[in-house]
C-alpha cells in the first residue's frame, strides 16, 4: 500500500487451446490477501483472455469470456454477464475509448469487433467488410482470425488500431464503426503479420507500434509505413514479443514482454523471458534487472494508472515479479497455478 492508502489489485486470466480448453480461471492479487480465485458469476470453466480496469473507478473491472463479456463492479468479487450480440464468442481483448470509458470496444475470435457506449450494457457490431488479410496469412486453416488487441488514439478518438493474431493491422478513421486491413509490405513469412498487439503512443501523433512473434515495429504515420525497431539484446535465437504497454504518468516510458523462441527460432531453442523498457518514446530499449531469468516468456507488463510506480508484470507459466520504484527493484514470486502447453497465463490488468 502506498502512503496515501492506495491499495493495487492485480487481475491476471487464465485460459487453455486444444485439448485444455475448459481449465481457465481468474485471479486476484492484492498485498493484504495474496492471490484469490475471484470466478463467482463467471462461466464455468471460464477461458479469461481479456482484462480491462475502468480508468477512473478501478472497483470496476471487465473480463473477456469464452462467453463474451462480464463486468464486475466490487473488484471481482461477483461478475455479470454483459449483453452481446455475439455470446458464445470468445473475448481475446477490451479497451477503453479515451476520455469517455463508457466507451468500450471487444475484439473476437472470429474477426469482430464490437463497440458499447453505455459502459457494457448494450453492444453493437462495427464494420469489417472491408478487411482483407495479407495473402500469406491465408494458408493457415483451421486458425480464426482473432482481435487479440485494440488500441484509440488519445489525442484524436477517431483513430484506433485492431491487431490480429495471424492477420496483421486493422485501422478505423470514423471512431471504430468501419475497419481496414492497413499492414503493408511483401510477406515471405507469416511471422511478421502474427500480431499479438497495438499501442498508439501519444508523446508524438500517429505514433503506433505492433508486436508480432518475431519483433516490433513502429510507424510515424498512422499505419502508412513500418519500420523494424531493432533491440540489441533481444533473444539472437529468435524472439517472441507479447506484451506492451505505455506508461500513463509518462508516454515517452514503455515496457515489452517478450521471450526466446519466436517463429523464426532454430529447433530446440531453449525459452526464456525479458523485460525490456524505453525511456524515449522507443528511440533506445534497455533490458530490465527483474533479479533472473523466468524459463518462460514474459507475457504481460501492467501499470498501476492510480499509482505508476508500481509495475508488474508475469510470464506465460506463471512467475510474478512487482516494482514499488517504477521498475528500479524487483521481487519476484509464483502464481499458485499449474500450467501446461495448453492452459497458461493469458492477460494481466491492474488498478
Amino acid at each position: 500500500m502506498t502512503a496515501n492508502g492506495h491499495q493495487t489489485y492485480v487481475y491476471v486470466g487464465l485460459a487453455g487451446e486444444g485439448d485444455n480448453l475448459g481449465q481457465g480461471g481468474l485471479l486476484r492479487w492484492a498485498d493484504a490477501d495474496g492471490w484469490r480465485s475471484i470466478t463467482s458469476g463467471l462461466p464455468q470453466n471460464p477461458q479469461v483472455r481479456a482484462l480491462a480496469v475502468h480508468p477512473e473507478n478501478p472497483a470496476i473491472v471487465y473480463a473477456g469470456t469464452q462467453a463474451g463479456p462480464y463486468r464486475s463492479d466490487d473488484r471481482g468479487e461477483h461478475w455479470e454477464a454483459l449483453g452481446s450480440s455475439s455470446e458464445g464468442s470468445d473475448v481475446w481483448s477490451l479497451a477503453f475509448g479515451p476520455g469517455d470509458p463508457r466507451t468500450i470496444f471487444a475484439g473476437y475470435e472470429p474477426c469482430a469487433i464490437r463497440r458499447s457506449d453505455d459502459g457494457g450494457e448494450t453492444w453493437h457490431a462495427t464494420n469489417t467488410d472491408e478487411v482483407a488479410f495479407p495473402h500469406i496469412t491465408g494458408y493457415m486453416p483451421p486458425l480464426a482470425k482473432r482481435v487479440i488487441g485494440i488500441a484509440v488514439d488519445p489525442s484524436d478518438p477517431q483513430d484506433a488500431y485492431a491487431a490480429i493474431e495471424v492477420g496483421g493491422l486493422l485501422a478505423s478513421r470514423d471512431g471504430g464503426e468501419t475497419w481496414r486491413s492497413i499492414t503493408d509490405g511483401l510477406y515471405t513469412d507469416n511471422h511478421t503479420v502474427d500480431l499479438h498487439g497495438v499501442q498508439v503512443n501519444p508523446s508524438s501523433r500517429g505514433l503506433v507500434y505492433i508486436i508480432a512473434q518475431v519483433a516490433m515495429f513502429r510507424s510515424r504515420d498512422r499505419g502508412g509505413h513500418w519500420e523494424h525497431v531493432q533491440i540489441d539484446e533481444m533473444f539472437p535465437g529468435g524472439s517472441y514479443c507479447r506484451g506492451l504497454t505505455v506508461a500513463p504518468n509518462d508516454p515517452k516510458v514503455m515496457y515489452l514482454a517478450a521471450g526466446a523462441g519466436g517463429g523464426g527460432a532454430p529447433a530446440g531453442t531453449q525459452e526464456a523471458g525479458a523485460l525490456f523498457r524505453t525511456r524515449d518514446a522507443g528511440e533506445t530499449w534497455e533490458r530490465v534487472d527483474i533479479g533472473e531469468t523466468p524459463p518462460s516468456r514474459m507475457f504481460q507488463v501492467s501499470i498501476d494508472r492510480g499509482a505508476p510506480s508500481r509495475v508488474y508484470c508475469c510470464s506465460r507459466d506463471g512467475h510474478f515479479y512487482t516494482s514499488r520504484d517504477g521498475g528500479g527493484s524487483w521481487t519476484a514470486s509464483r502464481m499458485p497455478v499449474e500450467t501446461s502447453r495448453g492452459r497458461h497465463v493469458y492477460p494481466m490488468a491492474c488498478g
